[in-house]
């Protein structure tokens, strides 16, 4: 294979590595306030983009038959916001002994305490080929619940509250999630036919979204003045965010293929993704109100920082594996559902 031909069909996978080196060469262009406003054209444009595009690609049936697949929703929220957190407060009660960084190890609760961001999950959930409709749902629905319980497992588990702005949050949320979901599926009714000849390339165009959501990330991280961290403490904080990731990713794929499961291996891929992200876009701001006025508030958000890039990172590599497992999968399924033929006498 030619590295035409490879660029060509690995174009993505480059594009990371590409992104993530000119935000290293160059954060004060991507990062919050700098010349692209990301507080703008990702927040609310890329954000509601990807949506219109979801609501553009999905069929109305698709979203429908998502909103009655209770066991599923169930399934991800339940482990997002409850074992998650849960485990991870455990896990911290073995850490506390170590000579890591204790804000750090604070910063660690507050990554599991966070909802499921509202775009990763659905975009690598569509890039494999997974059920997005199931996707779209709890990546939405989970918003909407951390936005309420968020705070409350912060209290619960690192004893800070504050007042939160649940209006300001909720608005943004409906407009950049509800609003161009409802419109992409509004403009689909008017241009289906066209959608169904032509095929635009909706895989492609959120995969670009995509790769100006992974820069303007690694922007804000290689931007962010950690003070008085020491590289030790840093070095262990990303190997124990990589090892969390890994686990909790294989420990969904297990419960979701068990021999007693009701999910397709569509549902998998959505479970896997939407089970194990965290929202940076709604954890920062719950951060800087919560933790008001904490002199180590940039410390506490360091793991947020190191996650959100490092799912994106680690979910668009496995995107081949897991697209290749999803296949066949299916196939196998497909086949032992056939019925076999009679035997000739």
């Amino acid at each position: 294979m030619g590295l035409l031909e490879r660029l060509r069909k690995e174009w993505f996978i480059f594009g990371i590595v590409l992104v993530i080196a000119v935000a290293r060469l160059e954060p004060g262009v991507g990062v919050k306030g700098g010349p692209l406003k990301p507080e703008i054209t990702i927040t609310y444009i890329a954000v509601s983009a990807i949506f219109f595009n979801s609501g553009l690609s999905l069929k109305t049936e698709e979203l429908t038959s998502a909103l009655m697949h209770v066991k599923l929703h169930l399934f991800v929220q339940i482990f997002t916001l409850v074992f998650f957190p849960t485990a991870i407060w455990v896990f911290l009660q073995l850490l506390s002994i170590t000579p890591i960084n204790e804000w750090l190890l604070k910063g660690l609760q507050t990554v599991g305490c966070m909802p499921p961001p509202v775009s990763s999950a659905v975009i690598l959930t569509k890039a494999v080929g997974g059920n997005e409709a199931a996707a779209i749902f709890n990546s939405a629905f989970g918003s909407f619940l951390g936005i309420v319980i968020t705070p409350l497992l912060l209290l619960l588990f690192l004893g800070s509250s504050s007042s939160v702005p649940f209006t300001s949050i909720f608005s943004q949320l409906f407009m950049t999630v509800v609003v161009p979901l409802i419109i992409g599926q509004i403009v689909r009714r008017y241009i289906k036919d066209w959608l169904e000849r032509k095929k635009p390339p909706f895989g492609a165009i959120s995969s670009c979204v995509l790769l100006m959501i992974i820069y303007t990330t690694f922007c804000d991280t290689f931007a962010n003045p950690n003070i008085d961290l020491d590289k030790f403490s840093l070095i262990i904080i990303v190997f124990i965010i990589f090892s969390i990731q890994m686990s909790f990713m294989f420990l969904t794929f297990l419960f979701s293929t068990r021999n007693n499961s009701t999910f397709t291996p569509a549902d998998t891929v959505a479970i896997v993704f939407c089970s194990t992200h965290k929202s940076l876009t709604l954890g920062i701001p719950m951060l800087k109100i919560v933790f008001a006025g904490y002199e180590y508030l940039s410390l506490i958000s360091v793991p947020l920082l190191i996650y959100h890039p490092a799912q994106i990172l680690l979910g668009s590599l496995l995107v081949p594996t897991i697209k290749s497992w999803m296949v066949s999968r299916q196939k196998a399924l497909k086949l032992t559902r056939q019925p076999k033929a009679p035997v000739k006498v």
